[in-house]
């Protein structure tokens, strides 16, 4: 090979390297077949790095730049370097089957409010300190209590999920799923309070596998329409009217209609409420789903309807639940989001399991109890970077005081507004007003009202 074809080949490196062996002698000095056979050395000693540096490249695939759902790595094989003698592979997740493609997202969300409560506090560190936590909200006999406002700041709605898609030889995918977030309490009782370093631990939230119309693990339950949820700066906005569960289960999908059986558990207020509601842990049959949906460039509209065996002991009973949700566009800076649910024994699906499924009698005997909610939501986008949101939500829970006593929630309903700017892709700046009002049988009420702000970067 001759001096110049080297030149064009070689790195400033390697040039710089040739320079320093032969710059010191003359003209006349110069072996020419040596210097020429040391230059086929060190390119052929380059050429290998180079193909060395490749094959360690193919560890990743650069994300794509288009979505916040990224494909981050695939496990087919990469094409060979130029030069190189034997293929680069890919060695991220080895254990994977070949043509799998993995995906990594999340965000980033810091919260900050202060809240004021008529008639009391609610507890620190309970859920009512994080988010809109309806049964939370504090009571009192009118005139008798104290309200009282406090601050609280935290970053435990964080989250990343992992995504896995592979495509069989039928043509068929195969999707896995799993997702986790920080709200899961203190890892310890040191660190896990906000004296030192607010750590918390990992709260697994989805992990589900999908194939052919199948779907075995935990998400949101088939009862639930996620999609019809309002866009707000709470974790969930209208609570209280929403239908709100993620558990285990399996589930069918063909066209419009979905099925499914979940994880079943039965909540109970004993007789006349002497002691605390309590999980049964009894239950023998899962709970049945069944959804059907429409959509459209208009929407989307659903309807889904739930039937359970409720059961405590040797006590049982059924119950049976409808939810009708959706969400309406109207033109292309506006849309209306609702929901309409109630039955008997929907009461762990309900507003954060705002009342029980069932009641004890005094003979031990199990009645279902019979609960309704909803919200409605309206949307307006003002521009592309500012939009803001006006909600409405209410439960109302049928209770039987010759049963349940009269220290069980009645309603609650809650009312906000917001404000979110989105200075640049995927990162929102949102606030949000509230007040929220919750009622017992026996009179006692208190109501909430709250400034929220969230800043939020989704990834």
């Amino acid at each position: 090979m001759s001096r110049s074809n080297a030149k064009r080949w070689l790195s400033p490196i390697a040039l710089a390297v040739a320079a320093a062996c032969i710059a010191p002698v003359s003209a006349q000095d110069v072996d020419v077949a040596a210097v020429e056979a040391r230059l086929g050395q060190m390119e052929r000693e380059m050429r290998e790095l180079r193909a060395l540096l490749d094959s360690h490249r193919g560890t990743a695939t650069p994300a794509a730049t288009t979505a916040p759902s990224t494909a981050v790595a695939t496990t087919a094989p990469a094409p060979a370097p130029a030069g190189s003698a034997t293929p680069a592979r890919n060695p991220m997740m080895p254990g994977a089957a070949p043509g799998t493609t993995f995906s990594f997202g999340g965000f980033i969300k810091f919260d900050a409010m202060t809240t004021r409560t008529s008639d009391g506090q609610i507890a620190d560190g309970s859920p009512g300190r994080l988010f809109y936590f309806p049964g939370a909200t504090p009571v009192a006999a009118d005139g008798q209590g104290q309200s009282s406002t406090y601050s609280d700041v935290h970053a435990q709605f964080s989250r990343f999920w992992l995504g896995a898609d592979t495509v069989t030889d039928s043509g068929k995918t195969i999707k896995a799923y799993i997702e986790a977030d920080m709200y899961g309490g203190g890892s310890n009782a040191l660190a896990g309070n906000e004296v030192i370093t607010n750590t918390y631990a990992l709260t697994l939230r989805q992990a589900y596998v999908s194939y052919n119309g199948w779907l075995a693990g935990q998400t949101w339950s088939n009862f639930q329409d996620v999609a019809a949820l309002p866009d707000a700066v709470d974790f969930t906005g209208p609570s209280e009217g929403t239908v709100f569960n993620r558990q285990a289960q399996l589930r069918y999908t063909r066209g419009p209609w979905s099925v499914s059986v979940e994880n079943p558990q039965t909540t109970v207020t004993p007789y006349l409420s002497r002691t605390a509601r309590f999980n049964s842990g009894d239950d023998r049959l899962p709970d049945v789903t069944a959804r059907w949906i429409t959509r459209g460039d208009w929407g989307h509209f659903t309807v889904a309807g739930l039937a359970r065996r409720l059961r405590s002991g040797d006590a049982s009973t059924s119950g049976a639940a409808l939810s009708v949700s959706g969400r309406f566009n109207l033109g292309a800076n506006d849309d209306i989001r609702y929901m309409v649910s109630g039955g008997d024994g929907i009461g762990r699906y309900l507003g954060f399991a705002l009342g029980s499924d069932t009641v004890l009698d005094a003979d031990g005997r199990l009645h279902s109890q019979r609960g309704y909610g909803g919200f409605a939501a309206w949307r307006h986008a003002f521009s592309p970077k500012l939009r803001g949101n006006v909600i409405y939500s209410l439960a109302s829970l049928d209770n039987d005081p010759l049963l349940t006593g009269g220290s069980v929630t009645e309603r609650a309903q809650s009312f906000r507004v917001n404000m979110i700017y989105s200075p640049a892709r995927n990162l929102d700046v949102g606030g949000e007003l509230s007040w929220a009002d919750r009622r017992l049988e026996n009179g006692l009420e208190g109501d909430l009202q709250r400034v929220h702000t969230h800043i939020k970067y989704s990834f």
